[in-house]
């Protein structure tokens, strides 16, 4: 990991969170607004004033390199949109993981008149600045898949993300007890240590993996979830603790399996040992198939975004949450956040059919194209 680099994006930034919180101080408007509840939220929610019909509606998500952004989350959640309000406007950015350019699109939105703002942050803790920014601006902001830790959310919609390390463990362990490999040694691959969620999958994981009989031999957290720092980690653990002596690894997600995987391959490892995953994408479920990868999280991620719609339209609209959504509040280190979260499943090949496929995630031509005919048909895909 390039240190000096870090460095500038963390003291970019910091310098911008700071203009942001600065700005708009000059104004005698700015007011803080308490955290709501169902019925409490920043702006028109809370006052009970109308706003008109054709609102605009920020959605701002972190990054590219997870394929599941541009190919589900954003076009679900516009097409939503677009169906409760024909006439809303959706102001879209993606950050490609830089906080401080996320911030600047935050800004960038509430200048262009944003009045609900749904926000996957890049960096947990200092999207913090985003939310105070909009409070001041009195923009009611939903906290999307990864939790904003430290700031007055209004709401936050996600999973259980700790079930979700929960799942991937126990996976794991019940494949390698099965193949008389319960006591063996693991690498655990985690995701970014700025994102709230990786330290969440983490901590479910390691509920599971502690008490287990197997030795976690070597971990690391990806920086970016990078699938190419995760190949590099891979590498390190190979070298380190041989590559006959690993019995499974621990893949927060799809990409940094797929690191994971392409390290071992390059080295000779034969067999594979299992593998998990997160997200179900694309080339995740082909692995999955093909024997290369044990499993992956399926998060139902058309529902997530299109429930972020349902909400975003109502705050804008000067509504309350729609009625039942709400189902828990998380604490995020400040308040306790009404949430809507929705159960993770656990995909291996034998449920690939009855969950990816049968929900319209995936097309089973998607996944059966090319050299994947073949593992497709063994599967009894389609």
């Amino acid at each position: 990991m390039d240190t000096r680099s870090s460095m500038t994006r963390v003291s970019a930034a910091t310098a911008l969170a700071a203009v942001l919180l600065l700005g708009p101080a000059c104004k005698k408007e700015s007011q803080e607004t308490p955290p709501g509840g169902d019925t409490a939220a920043t702006g028109a929610a809370a006052t009970g004033e109308k706003k008109p019909a054709g609102a605009k509606i920020a959605l701002l998500l972190p990054e590219s390199k997870t394929a599941r952004y541009e190919s589900h989350d954003r076009p679900h959640f516009e097409r939503k949109v677009k169906e409760l309000c024909p006439d809303c406007e959706v102001i879209y950015s993606n950050a490609d993981q830089d906080a401080a350019k996320q911030q600047s699109q935050a800004e960038a939105a509430l200048t262009n008149g944003a009045q609900v703002m749904v926000l996957d942050p890049v960096d947990s803790a200092s999207a913090a600045a985003v939310v105070a920014r909009a409070r001041q601006s009195k923009v009611p902001v939903i906290s999307y898949d990864r939790l904003i830790t430290g700031a007055d959310v209004d709401y936050y919609i996600s999973f259980d993300n700790e079930k979700v390390g929960k799942l991937q463990a126990q996976a794991l362990v019940d494949k390698l007890k099965a193949d008389g490999k319960g006591s063996g040694t693991l690498v655990m691959i985690n995701g970014s240590p700025t994102d709230n969620n990786a330290k969440l999958f983490k901590s479910g994981a390691h509920s599971v993996i502690d008490g287990s009989g197997l030795k976690v031999g070597a971990e690391y957290d990806t920086p970016d979830w990078s699938p190419d720092k995760a190949q590099q980690q891979m590498e390190q653990a190979l070298t380190s603790l041989g590559k006959d002596q690993i019995v499974g690894v621990y893949a927060a997600n799809d990409g940094t399996a797929g690191g994971a995987i392409a390290a071992m391959k390059a080295a000779g490892v034969k067999p594979l040992p299992p593998v998990t995953g997160q997200d179900a994408e694309l080339a995740g479920i082909q692995r999955i198939l093909a024997g290369e990868q044990y499993m992956t999280i399926y998060k139902a991620i058309k529902p997530e975004a299109e429930v972020a719609a349902e909400l975003a339209v109502a705050l804008a609209r000067g509504q309350a949450a729609p009625a039942g959504k709400v189902n828990a509040k998380v604490n995020n280190g400040k308040v306790d956040v009404p949430s809507i979260l929705l159960a993770p499943v656990a995909v291996t090949k034998d449920n690939v059919k009855s969950t990816v496929i049968a929900d319209g995630f995936w097309k089973a031509e998607e996944i059966c194209a090319g050299s994947y005919k073949d593992a497709c048909a063994a599967a009894q895909i389609p």
